[in-house]
């Protein structure tokens, strides 16, 4: 627990197996009103924790005044259905989080195609056709994630008593975090983690039109680095301390790997693939989205900078140095 002036967070912390190391979500206390800040995934695991955390300060469920959520990945959201069933309370996300969190069918169906026909315009052949097919299969699984409670749309700026939203699209194009900038207390969600770097996802607009993910989350960070905070609560991982110096480290690493993606161009690589293969070796296979992802960041942001350029061969795109 953490406590200032009268306000204080109490963390809830899960540990994972993998990379992630822990799914952290946290309570807020401010003025007499409980906030749940994320909800971790849906497993009993998160669900004994939250409980736990809850009991130990005093805490029953009919106590919490609403959720806020910093983006609509399954990891942050997986308990809110459990807590609603018990204490129906406001949830609050930013309003391109909305389509997302309720499953809307016409986007889902969207967002396939889409992936369909990014995965072929790479040049990710049988890899990307598999992936599709699993998207696929997991609709129905998906269905049963779906925020059934009407949900407040959040924009930038909008304040939650002393939290203020802050825009940061990236890692997913509906995240936000959430600043006290009297405390100089951040709830990062995914954009910064202490100890890995935050993967900037491709995703569609509404449209179906392919977002810039990894210039959107570059954006962000420079847009954080604004910010006067000391203590940084992540959605996975420890609590950052010295955050403008790891947004440094951060963006620093970005420009390193772009500068090896465009060494590998101008060796001649040029379709997508091609490159994720070069570039990330066996992982193109065990993380091919998250790995597809990255490379197709790093070329938008290449073009960005005008040192690639591209062009549609039978339907799949090549990148060649400018």
């Amino acid at each position: 627990m953490i406590t200032q002036a009268g306000c204080s967070v109490y963390p809830i912390v899960v540990p994972n197996p993998y990379s992630l190391r822990t799914f952290n979500f946290y309570l807020f206390q401010e003025a007499g009103l409980l906030t749940l800040i994320d909800a971790g995934v849906n497993s009993e695991e998160c669900w004994e924790a939250f409980l736990a955390v809850m009991a130990g300060n005093g805490f029953v469920i009919g106590d919490l005044g609403r959720i806020v959520i910093t983006h609509s990945h399954p990891d942050h959201i997986g308990i809110i259905n459990r807590i609603i069933a018990t204490h129906d309370i406001p949830i609050y996300a930013h309003h391109e989080s909305i389509h997302r969190l309720k499953r809307e069918e016409e986007f889902s169906k969207l967002r396939i195609q889409f992936f369909q026909e990014l995965y072929q315009n790479m040049g990710c052949g049988d890899i990307g056709r598999q992936h599709v097919t699993l998207m696929r299969e997991a609709g129905t699984a998906n269905r049963l994630h779906r925020i059934d409670s009407p949900i407040i749309p959040l924009y930038d700026g909008a304040m939650l008593s002393g939290l203020r939203v802050i825009e940061t699209a990236g890692h997913s194009p509906d995240h936000i975090v959430l600043g006290h900038l009297q405390r100089k207390w951040l709830f990062a969600g995914d954009l910064l983690i202490s100890h890995m770097s935050s993967n900037a996802l491709i995703e569609p607009d509404r449209a179906g039109q392919r977002l810039p993910t990894l210039v959107q989350h570059m954006d962000s960070l420079h847009k954080c680095l604004g910010l006067e905070m000391e203590t940084v609560f992540s959605g996975h991982g420890e609590p950052i301390y010295h955050f403008k110096e790891l947004i440094s480290r951060r963006l620093q690493r970005i420009y390193r790997r772009a500068d090896k993606i465009c060494q590998l161009v101008a060796s001649g690589i040029s379709i997508p693939s091609e490159l994720a293969a070069a570039f990330f070796k066996e992982l193109y296979r065990s993380e091919f989205p998250f790995v597809i992802s990255e490379i197709i960041g790093y070329l938008d942001l290449l073009e960005k900078q005008n040192r690639v350029y591209k062009k549609k061969i039978n339907q799949v795109w090549h990148y060649y140095i400018l």
